[in-house]
Parts: C-alpha cells; structure tokens; sequence
C-alpha cells in the first residue's frame, strides 16, 4: 500500500427538506386544519477514526464528497425523511484545516472517533407549526436551511511512541528493521526512505512500543530543500525523539545541524527528551570509538550501537523503555 499523508477534499452537506403546507381533509373531518410536516434534516459529512488505517490515500483520489439532502415534508404533520449522512473514515492522527481560512476544524486521534467536517441543513417547519388564535389557516411553511460546504485539509501526523532523527544513510531503516517486524528499503545511497515506516519493538515479557522511521532531513530541510519538510510533521506526534548519527560522522556537528533543523521548523519540538544513539559501530575495531564523545547539549543521553551486529541493541531498547516510562503512559500526544 502507498502511503500518503496529505488530502484536500470538497465536502457538502446535504440541504434540509422544505416544511409542507397542507390542509387536512377527510370527509367527516370539517375545517381539519393545517397538518403540512416538517421537512428532514440534510445528510451531514463526518469523519470517523479508524485503526486499521494508516493512510490517506483513499481521500486522495476522492475530490468532491456529497451528501444526501433531506426529503420534504408530507400531509398529517409526518417529517420527510433525514438524508443519509457520508461517513469518510480516516487513520488516527489526522488534523482537518479549513482550506481557506486555515481554521483547526479538529483531530482524530481514537478509533471511532466521529468529527463533523460539513452539518446538514435544518429542515424546514410545516405550515401547522404556524397556526395561531389569529390566524387559524396558514399557508406558510418554511424552506429547509442548506447544508454547509467548504474545502478542507487532512494532514495524517503519524502516532508514536518513539521518532527516528537522522541524515539519509544514519541508519535508521536498518535500527527500525533489527528492532521491529518492519522491512523498509535499507540501501548505501541517500533517501532510500520516501515515506515514513511505524514498526512495534516489542519485549520477551509483551512490553512493547511503536518506533516511526522518519525520511531523512537534510540541512535547510526546514526551508523546504530535500524530502524532510513534508515529513517533519509527523515528529511532533512522538512522545521521545531518537537521534541517529553515524560514528563515521563529525557526531557533535551533526547532532546541532540536527536540532537547528527541528528548532527552525517548530521550536517546541526540542521540549521532547532525546536520546543519541552513535551508530554504525562494526566499521571501528573493537566497537569503540577512539574518543569519548563531547557535546554542547548535557541534557540528551548518547548510546553506542550496531544494528548490523545487534551490539548495544538491547541496551538501546530497554533505555528507550526506561525513558518513556518517565513520561508517562507512552501514549502519543
């Protein structure tokens, strides 16, 4: 299946049937009076969680959703029937904008959960709701109110425990595939991930936790250069970020090119806690580098691995477990 993490579509609600205006007659009911119904209310645009999806992509190719509109109103006050609602289900994590005003409409972030995106129109009132003392035979009965209708925006923010952190080629597609059942590209070229991979690491005793495996940022990601724009969106639902940098790498001005592109796209983003993994230890004799990695940042704890080999993999697991204990039930926010 493609993945697929952004939508615009044109929704509409249905209209509200029209009131009736009628008067009631049977043969040995005189002067029956008004007894026009009330018209149904219009079908309304809903958009329901569901949690076996994780993408957009049915949406993609679904422009213009309608919904039905309500049936006008009959003789002897019965209520025209309500249009049929259209119900557009959609992975957990997906925000819905006003196309236009760029309004927050809301966010699905439980299965089942239902948000209104377009409200039917109010059917109209029959003429016997309009019966007074002075004005015993009224022919008035209200048209139905129509339904709402905008364009709107879905963005799928992927919902994890855990966020991958890397340049193309710091391994991250390798730790997510020696972690987890997951089987991304794994290749010795830049950008071998062109869309974001979720994974489940779990534990012998059925502790477990979910791990995104984010495409490569590049410098000046955040100005739109390279793929990591459209996909840093997606780190803001992970409750802990995994830096990975090669230890082939200048680790120290690597991990700052790195936090200056997440401090850029969103400051925030550097409230969550970090944990540094220095990967691709097999490529040194060994598995030790040559000098004890220094960073400006005291606050993020660094660990040496090789997914390759599985050295230090365990460790990196039961720390990541650790550190979201710290924060709580690991569920993503």
């Amino acid at each position: 299946m493609r993945f697929a993490d952004y939508a615009k579509i044109y929704v509409t609600a249905g209209n509200g049937g029209s009131g009736m205006s009628h008067f009631r007659r049977e043969k040995y009911v005189p002067k029956g009076g008004p007894d026009g119904g009330d018209g149904g209310r219009g079908g309304s645009v809903i958009l329901i969680g569901n949690v076996q999806l994780n993408t957009l992509l049915d949406l993609r190719y679904r422009k213009y959703v309608k919904a039905d509109h309500g049936k006008d109103g009959h003789t002897s006050r019965k209520t025209g029937k309500d249009g049929k609602n259209e119900i557009l289900e959609v992975p957990l994590g997906t925000v819905v904008y006003d196309a236009d005003t760029k309004e927050r409409l809301g966010e699905i972030t439980e299965d089942e959960q239902k948000l209104v995106v377009a409200e039917g129109g109010q059917g109209g009132l029959g003429n016997w709701h309009f019966k007074s003392s002075t004005n015993q035979s009224p022919t008035h009965a209200q048209e139905g109110k129509p339904g709402e209708e905008r364009a709107i925006e879905l963005e799928l923010k992927l919902i994890a425990d855990v966020g991958l952190v890397g340049f193309p080629n710091a391994g991250k597609s390798t730790l997510l595939s020696a972690l987890s059942e997951a089987r991304p590209k794994v290749a010795d070229y830049p950008f071998t991930t062109l869309e974001p991979n979720l994974g489940v690491v779990t534990f012998s005793d059925y502790r477990s936790f979910v791990m995104a495996d984010i495409p490569g940022i590049i410098e000046d990601a955040h100005e739109g250069k390279g793929l990591g724009i459209q996909f840093l969106r997606h780190i803001e639902r992970n409750n802990l970020l995994l830096f990975m940098v090669g230890c082939d790498e200048d680790i120290n001005e690597q991990y700052n090119a790195l936090l200056h592109e997440l401090r850029e796209y969103r400051g925030d983003l550097l409230d969550k806690p970090r944990i540094l993994a220095i990967t691709k230890l097999d490529l040194v004799e060994g598995f030790e580098l040559e000098e004890p990695v220094q960073l400006d940042d005291d606050e993020v704890e660094i660990i040496e691995i090789s997914s390759a080999t599985g050295h230090n993999i365990d460790e990196l697991k039961e720390k990541i477990w650790e550190k979201l204990q710290t924060i709580g039930d690991h569920e993503p926010s």
